[in-house]
């Protein structure tokens, strides 16, 4: 009704078609930088093949493969992969060549099994349904000896007023991940709670995000 305010989308209409638009809305959604916590969880690990879920415009696969990891990048926006593969070319290098850009829809995506030395998802903000499917799936699409990253928004970021969907289920904790990984195969370096400023709603605001990094025994 004209007057009602805005209501956040529900995760059932967040399918290739809401985000071909919310991508042809703007030039540019994101940043263009690498994700903060994947550069200081990977910088020091050896390139190999990664994949980069959720992988929007580019950034994250960009860096990876500047540094020599071979990624498949993956989005369920065709707009977003046409937009990041058009960057990459116009960065120049080699990297364009070490980028495979997959277009799918993580909720019914079957990654390959053992097949990366890294996966990685960056703020995928799934309902309980379809994390409980797709937590397993990335677990098992690393390669033994290899490591998985999952950072997302954390929860206290609604309760302190931070611009986020408002629909709690859409967030989840570091035992929700770490319940996913089979056990006595994994070892889980990394479950935190990290601060950092953004600027949402046109200030900059402290926000507050969920890093798990676990690595399979090889």
């Amino acid at each position: 009704m004209a007057g009602e305010p805005m209501r956040d989308p529900l995760p059932e209409d967040m399918g290739e078609e809401f985000w071909n638009e919310r991508y042809r809305s703007q030039d540019r959604i994101w940043s263009g930088k690498p994700n903060r916590h994947l550069v200081s969880e990977v910088a020091d690990l050896e390139p190999g093949r990664a994949l980069d879920v959720g992988s929007g415009e580019g950034a994250d696969a960009l860096w990876l493969a500047e540094r020599g990891w071979r990624v498949t990048a993956l989005d369920i926006s065709t707009v977003a992969l046409e937009r990041a593969a058009v960057h990459v070319r116009e960065r120049g290098g080699e990297a364009a060549e070490r980028i495979t850009w997959t277009q799918a829809d993580v909720t019914r995506w079957d990654p390959p099994e053992a097949a990366f030395d890294l996966v990685t998802a960056q703020f995928m903000h799934l309902p309980p349904e379809a994390r409980a499917r797709f937590f397993p799936a990335l677990a098992a699409a690393v390669a033994p000896g290899g490591e998985l990253l999952v950072v997302a928004h954390h929860v206290r970021d609604l309760e302190e007023g931070v611009p986020r969907p408002h629909n709690p289920e859409l967030f989840y904790t570091g035992d929700e991940v770490a319940a996913a990984l089979p056990e006595g195969e994994w070892s889980v370096l990394a479950d935190e709670i990290r601060t950092g400023t953004s600027v949402l709603g046109g200030e900059p605001r402290t926000a507050h995000d969920l890093v798990v990094r676990a690595r399979r025994n090889a």
